[in-house]
């Protein structure tokens, strides 16, 4: 087995595609794909000595190596293995092999904004969401950011690309008709699949960490399920109540290995929601109707907050509409009166009311 060399190693290993990996007197990292092994030595020690010597000058680098855009997209996958997440690190892989097919054989640097955005432009006229063409937009940038940080492009064109607005203060929820239909096309078309929604019914989970759950995260003789890692990275508990602990006994006995519910695809519920006349709901919207059931049953927005995952509470705030009855009874206490009685204090002094009469 060959020694380990600083600053020169195999990508991927086993292909004799040998690379440098060095910092100039800035800081700034670089790589570069050189060849055989004791080729990119030499070109490791010719780069230490050029930076200690002053003699390294990375524009000139960039104009005598044309970066390919793959390279580049090589780089952030492997930077996305090392600090990202299992999760994140498999859709940034998933999202660049569609980049890859645009952009591959091209010149990293040739890339122009407007080229991009019209790309962009062209997952949203293929129905994609907003906030996932702007995921696109961000893996784009993390690829080209890196690039600049090692020297191998000048620019990074997606400063001059613009984000997508994203409306996140959609609530769509079943209504009780809703639900019956649903319920009656998915016992006509996939009646396994039932159990599966009332889990996402009952618990709020999102549709990955449900499609993520195993058997070793539930609980149930505490009645909690835990979610390893959540949206922000963090673990999260969820209460299971007894609806939900039905569904997952009806999943236990369809035995689908570690794994709590069946394959993660989509189409089976896309194809009852049709059946069933319902329009405008996506899976996502059965995480809505638990939060939105939970406001409109009188639940504090603070625990609404936290069974739900929410970061903070202005993520929560999007519901709060809908608790008609708390919001009733708060206007209330004004014809009551309620407001005459002192509840604390103003600028440290006890408040007094003023005495008004009543009309």
């Amino acid at each position: 087995m060959a020694t380990k060399v600083r600053g020169v190693f195999e990508r991927p290993p086993g292909s004799g595609d040998w690379w440098i990996r060095y910092h100039d007197q800035h800081g700034r990292e670089h790589r570069e794909k050189v060849g055989r092994r004791s080729a990119a030595i030499a070109a490791y020690q010719k780069r230490k000595t050029e930076i200690r010597e002053g003699r390294f000058f990375p524009e000139q680098l960039r104009h005598r190596v044309r970066v390919g855009f793959a390279q580049i997209a090589d780089d952030a996958l492997l930077y996305a293995e090392r600090h990202k997440g299992e999760r994140s690190a498999r859709e940034d892989r998933w999202k660049m092999a569609r980049l890859l097919k645009w952009f591959s054989d091209r010149p990293a640097a040739d890339l122009r904004p407007e080229e991009i955005d019209s790309r962009l432009a062209e997952l949203s006229r293929r129905g994609l969401a907003p906030a996932t063409v702007n995921q696109y937009r961000a893996l784009l940038s993390l690829t080209y950011s890196l690039a600049v940080r090692a020297g191998k492009v000048p620019e990074n064109p997606l400063r001059r690309v613009p984000i997508r607005r994203t409306n996140n203060a959609r609530v769509r929820f079943l209504t009780v008709q809703e639900e019956m239909e649903l319920r009656s096309a998915l016992r006509r078309l996939c009646p396994r699949r039932e159990p599966e929604v009332d889990l996402a019914l009952h618990t709020g989970m999102r549709r990955g960490e449900q499609y993520g759950l195993r058997w070793q995260d539930i609980d149930l003789e505490r009645g909690l399920i835990t979610i390893p890692r959540s949206k922000h990275g963090e673990k999260r508990w969820l209460p299971i109540n007894s609806a939900a602990r039905l569904a997952l006994g009806l999943l236990r006995d369809q035995d689908h290995g570690p794994r709590v519910c069946g394959p993660r695809g989509r189409r089976w519920f896309d194809r009852a929601v049709q059946a069933a006349g319902i329009h405008d709901f996506r899976y996502h919207d059965l995480r809505h109707t638990f939060a939105s059931r939970l406001v409109m049953a009188g639940v504090d927005l603070r625990t609404v907050q936290e069974l739900m995952g929410h970061k903070t509470l202005l993520m929560t705030l999007r519901y709060a509409h809908l608790s008609e009855a708390h919001t009733r009874e708060a206007i209330e206490k004004i014809a009551a009166g309620d407001w005459r009685r002192p509840t604390g204090t103003v600028t440290g002094t006890t408040a007094r009311p003023t005495a008004v009469s009543p009309p």
